[in-house]
């Protein structure tokens, strides 16, 4: 927990420590003009005498003594921004009350205005810790290990981001400034490290929200701005509140002393104290609300060019956990025996005859290219209800031994199977292990990822029966890029196969989903989530959930699937948002150093000229 000023406003002011209540009163003794900070304290200007300087020389305290006091000094407002992160975490699925993203964004900003960078990082490490143990505690199925070493990682991207908080508080339309920084903070999380993981994006907290229609603009990035920059505008408006309240206790103060002495205070200038900072924070909070009503003038255009009739086929695991897949075939068998139960209904006409039919990821745990008997169960079931089916399988790798191809495949039911999409974002250390030789000696729970997967080279756009599908996998919906190309590739709508048994009943299945929500707006697709054990469901171009699932129940779910072939805004301009955003938010970090370090050299300049004039 460092302090200390860093910034330009504190070397030349006492910036925010000089304002600091529980700032000791010796630590802010202001230095007299040309004066030297020590003689300001007590020294004089004389020669010292060795003798007595070094009788008389304190020593500076140790550095744990220093953190300690910077300890207490920093633990309000660390515990506060503790508070933040989990308020923060509440805003996501399965608590999904998402004003509280817009609280928490607000109270950081408040928390790191007018602090060191230093202090900043820190505040934003504070948050982002708690955030992230609340939000992924899902991988307790793993263990609280991975938990605290995941949530770790990521709150580490907090680090920069508190760090530009508060070095940009001091620049004109800091909130502004602050919104990009959440977006810069969300572009390099998404990327690196491994590839990225961009769970917890503030834009994936509020598809309940007027904030969602934005996504057919600027996708999450462009959500993730605005709901920052309303955070930070409301926390503007308690800045600008707090000035004016300040404002008329002075007033107060300085009528009473007029009034004691005899004199009068004027109103006009005790309503200047208090009325253009009270304007200022009805402002703010008038723009935030605006931005926060903007997405409703977002046209979110949901005409059909053509409807396809779908079966999504949850045929369910027999245990959650780690150890879902249980014994060879047993899923595979769960699946075809609730397809050979529809073709059963359709035959007996209970059910509409589907156009085409979708397994989930994983649907099928043993190669059918290599295994006869999954081929020919599969094979059982889509000739049972005529129809393709796409599979969710494990396969082979053709020529890398030792490698295996998280697949969906088109499994015609006279052809059998045809195209097929290879998943192009294995998951770390879930279907790869990245440095395996050097980790597994030290983490022998990596041994429970024998083989590596090799990820595929393209798009998932395949022809399923008369429907051009998207095929997109399990963690891949929450990659901008991944689902963007496979829109603009042709698919007229998206398909989720996903796999969730390990983390059911955990809240891991409802944060999902929601990112579906966000990519069937984002992309103007209707979005089918197809899912082992849940949750199944049927997302809307305009977000809106038509039929889901339970978790560990087995169901087919039947509709009508809308196909378009428009593209939204966001699908034509692809990711210049968020790198224009994050470009800004790095560049204001810049303007604010430079500026400091402007400030400082001026300060230097001012005291050396009052010294020659000495």
């Amino acid at each position: 927990m460092p302090s200390g000023p860093e910034t330009t406003a504190e070397a030349e002011t006492g910036g925010a420590a000089a304002d600091r209540p529980d700032e000791p009163q010796h630590r802010r003794t202001p230095a007299r003009a040309g004066v030297p900070a020590r003689a300001a304290a007590g020294e004089t200007g004389d020669a010292p005498d060795p003798a007595a300087g070094e009788a008389g020389a304190r020593p500076a305290p140790r550095l744990p003594v220093r953190l300690a006091r910077s300890a207490r000094r920093e633990a309000w407002r660390t515990a506060a921004a503790a508070v933040s992160g989990v308020a923060l975490a509440a805003a996501f699925p399965p608590y999904d009350v998402w004003p509280l993203s817009i609280a928490a964004v607000a109270v950081l900003a408040l928390l790191t205005r007018g602090r060191t960078a230093r202090q900043g990082a820190w505040l934003g490490l504070a948050m982002g810790l708690p955030f992230f143990l609340v939000l992924l505690k899902w991988l307790q199925v793993i263990g609280w290990d991975a938990v605290f070493g995941l949530s770790l990682v990521e709150s580490l991207f907090f680090v920069p981001m508190g760090a530009g908080l508060a070095a940009t508080s001091r620049l004109p339309l800091w909130p502004l400034w602050g919104a990009c920084l959440w977006v810069a903070e969300e572009w390099a999380r998404d990327r690196i490290p491994f590839g990225g993981f961009p769970w917890g994006r503030l834009a994936f907290a509020v598809t309940d929200s007027p904030f969602l229609p934005l996504a057919a603009l600027g996708g999450a990035p462009l959500v993730t701005f605005a709901v920052a920059l309303t955070g930070g505008l409301l926390a503007a408006a308690a800045v600008r509140a707090a000035a004016a309240a300040a404002g008329r206790r002075r007033g107060a103060d300085a009528a009473a002393e007029e009034s004691g002495s005899g004199g009068t205070a004027s109103p006009a200038e005790a309503d200047a104290r208090t009325a253009r900072p009270a304007l200022a924070a009805v402002g703010a909070v008038a723009l935030a609300a605006a931005v926060t009503a903007a997405g409703l003038a977002v046209p979110v255009r949901t005409a059909a060019a053509d409807t396809v009739r779908i079966a999504v086929v949850q045929g369910n695991v027999q245990q959650p956990g780690m150890d879902f897949l249980g014994r060879p075939m047993m899923i595979l068998n769960n699946h075809v025996e609730a397809t050979l139960k529809l073709a059963e209904d359709v035959e007996a006409g209970r059910q509409e005859r589907p156009d085409l039919v979708i397994w989930p990821e994983n649907a099928s745990d043993l190669d059918p290219h290599r295994y006869p008997q999954a081929y020919d169960a599969i094979d059982r079931a889509a000739r049972a209800v005529g129809v393709p089916v796409l599979v969710g399988a494990l396969v082979d790798h053709p020529e890398r031994e030792g490698y295996v191809e998280n697949q969906g495949i088109v499994w015609d039911p006279e052809a059998g199977p045809g195209a097929s999409y290879t998943k192009q974002h294995p998951v770390p250390f879930g279907e790869y292990v990245p440095y395996r030789d050097q980790l597994s000696k030290v983490i022998t729970r990596l041994q429970r990822v024998p083989r590596d997967f090799w990820p595929g080279q393209s798009t998932g756009v395949m022809d399923v029966g008369p429907a051009r599908l998207g095929d997109v996998i399990c963690f891949e919906v929450a990659y901008d890029e991944i689902v963007r190309d496979t829109v603009n590739d042709g698919a007229r709508a998206l398909v989720i196969q996903t796999n969730n048994a390990t983390y059911g009943n955990t809240g891991q299945p409802e944060q999902q989903l929601v990112m579906s929500r966000l990519r069937a707006v984002e992309h103007g697709r209707a979005v089918v989530t197809a899912a082992t054990s849940g949750i199944s469901a049927i997302v809307a171009p305009d977000g809106t959930i038509g039929q889901r699932t339970e978790e560990f129940t087995q169901d087919v779910v039947t509709a009508d699937l809308p196909l378009r072939d428009e593209t939204t805004l966001s699908d034509r301009i692809g990711p210049a948002p968020e790198w224009v955003l994050a470009m800004v938010g790095v560049l204001s970090c810049a303007a604010a150093f430079a500026t400091g370090r402007r400030g400082r050299a001026h300060g230097v300049n001012r005291t050396d000229e009052k010294r020659r004039q000495q």
